[in-house]
């Protein structure tokens, strides 16, 4: 493709409407050469090795200290806006084909996550089964669903309690919201993004994560776990607090639920959710009100705002004066016993 300036760049089209592009969700390292250089226009040429190749990917990892990967949709991040929802069912079932064979050279090093079309809360069940025999150990789920069917709805029930059995978590990520969510600027229009729809994106997830605790979701599946992916963590504590003073002194709002283990949406927090961030020095510092348990970093290889291949630095300034038990669990302990990886 060709903008009106002349640069040219590659992208998915379907039906003559671009539904993903590369650019920013390839340019590790490019913000510490030259920033004002990100954009969301890229070639295949400029694509790193390490995003398709698996041989590639230990190599780069290993270039920034990085023992292991769990590996999550970068493309996949724009194809939720797709409307079509058979077309996208079709191109998850494809993806998740893809990063299976991917992780197979370095089953203990490499673990894929999964992505799943819930429009069809059944379909997207039988495939989180199948991908678990593939191999995968998780699935991303749209930070928001179909705008008629929040995560409080109860047609999602088969979805929860196939994860809880498989002991598989579900993600949020921050750029999945299925197209049409009312005042989501995450469309298939790539222009439509501001910097107030960037810098507020958490919203998506607090909504979504909220519903499904005054839902009662993790009352009828204690073991259900689900995560938010790269929203960052300094917000979870003001949340927590908030849903706990919505829960005591504003029940009118909480439809008629109550705990059935008599806990508050924090305590839900810290027993069935998780929150993967990657550069948040005010996280860390508030890390024992958001739950060190529930902290995973990672460094978003291949991403634009990747911490690669500088991720050791960052991690010693962000995690400088933290007592090494806290570090070593949110760095590596936590996504270890979370994913399945085996340390040493």
């Amino acid at each position: 493709l060709e903008t009106p300036t002349g640069r040219k760049f590659d992208a998915w089209l379907i039906d003559g409407q671009q539904a993903g592009t590369l650019g920013a969700v390839m340019q590790a390292g490019q913000r510490f050469e030259d920033p004002s250089q990100i954009d969301f226009l890229g070639t295949w040429e400029d694509v790193r090795l390490g995003a398709y190749d698996p041989q590639a990917m230990v190599k780069e990892n290993e270039m920034d200290g990085v023992w292991g990967s769990c590996l999550q949709p970068s493309q996949g991040l724009f194809w939720y806006r797709i409307p079509d929802s058979a077309m996208l069912s079709a191109i998850c079932r494809v993806y998740n084909d893809w990063i299976a064979d991917f992780c197979k050279p370095f089953p203990d090093r490499l673990k894929g996550i999964a992505m799943l079309n819930v429009d069809d809360v059944e379909e997207a069940s039988l495939e989180f089964e199948r991908c678990a025999r593939l191999g995968l150990v998780g699935a991303f789920i749209p930070i928001s669903p179909l705008a008629d069917r929040p995560y409080r709805h109860p047609i999602y029930d088969r979805l929860w309690w196939t994860a809880q059995d498989l002991g598989l978590p579900l993600l949020l990520h921050i750029g999945t919201p299925r197209g049409g969510v009312p005042g989501c600027e995450f469309t298939m229009n790539l222009g439509e993004l501001t910097g107030a729809g960037r810098s507020t994106t958490d919203y998506w997830v607090r909504y979504s994560l909220g519903a499904m605790i005054f839902a009662g979701v993790f009352d009828r599946y204690p073991k259900l776990r689900v995560g938010s992916v790269e929203h960052e963590a300094a917000w979870i504590p003001h949340w927590l607090k908030q849903m706990d003073f919505t829960y005591r002194e504003r029940p009118v709002f909480t439809k008629g639920w109550r705990s059935k283990e008599g806990l508050l949406p924090s305590d839900y927090w810290r027993r069935n959710m998780f929150v993967e961030f990657m550069e948040d020095d005010l996280g860390v510092q508030l890390r024992d009100a958001i739950g060190v348990d529930t902290m995973l970093w990672g460094s978003d290889f291949p991403h634009a705002e990747s911490t690669w291949p500088k991720s050791r630095d960052f991690l010693d300034r962000m995690f400088a004066g933290v007592p090494e038990p806290d570090a070593r669990k949110i760095t590596a302990e936590n996504a270890a016993k979370l994913f399945g990886f085996k340390l040493n």
